[in-house]
């Protein structure tokens, strides 16, 4: 499989056949990000929407932030949803594209099954997020 970016000008073409995986991903995100809200930072280039296809079908997605840390640009994954995209392959991929952009390291916030299943690609826990509404 392969992983592609999405440019701006073609997020509403594209969009019919990715909003399902994003709202499946976003089931688990605890209310941080909705579709809507998804598909107007894309449209504003404030999120990365790279789609994930198998031949001409698309498989699945990433939504990624990209920002700078003091010592690494990070791309943060916020929403990954698809059929069988978990693979080495693919992984290899979406990090060779993250490094095009400037992505010195990969991070997401994750649960516990997720995490486990792309340790198998060497991602390790880094921290727990936790937060409050102020």
């Amino acid at each position: 499989m392969n992983v592609h970016p999405v440019d701006v000008a073609h997020i509403h073409a594209v969009w019919p056949s990715v909003e399902g995986f994003i709202a499946s991903a976003l089931e688990h995100s605890r209310g941080d990000y909705t579709v809507e809200s998804v598909k107007t930072l894309v449209s504003a280039g404030q999120l990365l929407l790279l789609v994930v296809t198998d031949g001409t079908k698309i498989a699945g997605v990433f939504v990624v932030q990209m920002f700078n840390r003091p010592h690494d640009r990070v791309a943060f994954v916020v929403a990954v949803g698809g059929k069988l995209i978990a693979s080495k392959g693919t992984f290899m991929n979406l990090k060779q594209l993250l490094s095009s952009f400037g992505a010195t390291c990969l991070e997401g916030a994750v649960r516990g099954s997720v995490a486990r299943l792309w340790s198998r690609f060497g991602l390790e826990e880094k921290y727990r997020i936790v937060g409050v509404k102020l």
